[in-house]
């Protein structure tokens, strides 16, 4: 008989038991996008978005959207000799379609030089989702 995994949560962390009793931790409640009115956890765009072999470094985050209340972003640093722009841009984009389910995939692409780690290798992702939300007095839109 199969039963329906246990999804489990506690302060800010999120993630489920598998059949097996095996925890996996998926995301931090904090990261989670709300567009539409569907909630959206952007650790499984950037474990796709790091397999493939133009990127070396991403961050996926909310932005603001008027009609949806955000909307899924990226942020890539492109490994060396690959060049940013709108042909990598479509590309990662096209990637992530065939990857994921489309409202997971990110709307558009940003590219860094380098992104803000710690030197633990911790990524400082609030300092590139504050770029996106200067101007706006709440993350809700």
């Amino acid at each position: 008989m199969s039963r329906a995994p246990l999804v489990w949560a506690t302060v800010g962390d999120v993630g489920h038991v598998d059949d097996e009793g095996y925890l996996y931790l998926t995301d931090r409640s904090t990261n989670m996008i709300i567009s539409g009115g569907v909630n959206i956890y952007p650790q499984e765009a950037e474990n796709l978005l790091v397999t493939h072999p133009k990127v070396l470094d991403c961050a996926v985050f909310g932005v603001p959207d008027d009609e949806m209340g955000e909307q899924v972003k990226a942020v890539v640093q492109p490994v060396a000799g690959a060049t940013p722009g709108p042909d990598l841009e479509r590309e990662l984009l096209a990637f992530c379609r065939d990857g994921l389910a489309h409202f997971k995939c990110p709307r558009s692409v940003d590219f860094e030089a380098e992104l803000p780690r710690h030197e633990t290798g911790k990524l400082y992702k609030r300092l590139l989702r504050d770029r996106y939300w200067a101007g706006h007095e709440s993350r809700i839109v």
